[in-house]
């Protein structure tokens, strides 16, 4: 009976270790004032050698491209689109087309008209990523974000 148990606990135990999340994304988040109507949002991608995630301009029937959604508010609003650096672009086979991706880390940008300078103390808003290495793609993760603005 005690070698039974004995052997489902080391199961659990060793099913427990393999099903570990693979995190391979941090954010970061910061905001740099340019003006009192005006500041940027930066949002930052750490990646773990071997992973990608991909640009903000991937076409259909590739992966998910990386977006994001700012929550409206009547304190600020975003200007423009979110931008980001050149991308490195390859073909990749999964897809069977031409992607732009990122690897090791990424600095997206967007920039914030501050309607209310006194109250804008905050963006919030989900961004949407994928991440894939040579041999596989975890499915797409949405992250809340709050990027302090500072005063």
């Amino acid at each position: 009976m005690k070698r039974v148990l004995l052997v489902i606990v080391a199961l659990v135990i060793c099913a427990g270790a393999y099903a570990q999340i693979e995190t391979p994304v941090r954010w970061s988040y910061a905001a740099k004032k340019l003006n009192a109507k005006e500041a940027v949002v930066l949002l930052k991608a750490t990646i773990q050698p071997g992973w990608h995630i991909y640009s903000l301009n991937v076409k259909d029937g590739g992966p998910i491209k990386t977006s994001f959604e700012f929550t409206p508010s009547k304190f600020y609003a975003p200007v423009g689109k979110t931008t980001e650096p050149t991308p490195i672009t390859k073909f990749e086979k999964a897809f069977n087309m031409n992607v732009s991706y990122f690897e090791k880390e990424v600095v997206f940008q967007q920039k914030i008209n501050i309607k209310a300078a006194d109250k804008a103390d905050k963006v919030t808003g989900k961004l949407t990523y994928m991440v894939c290495n040579d041999k596989k793609c975890l499915p797409p993760e949405d992250v809340d974000f709050t990027i302090p603005l500072g005063k």
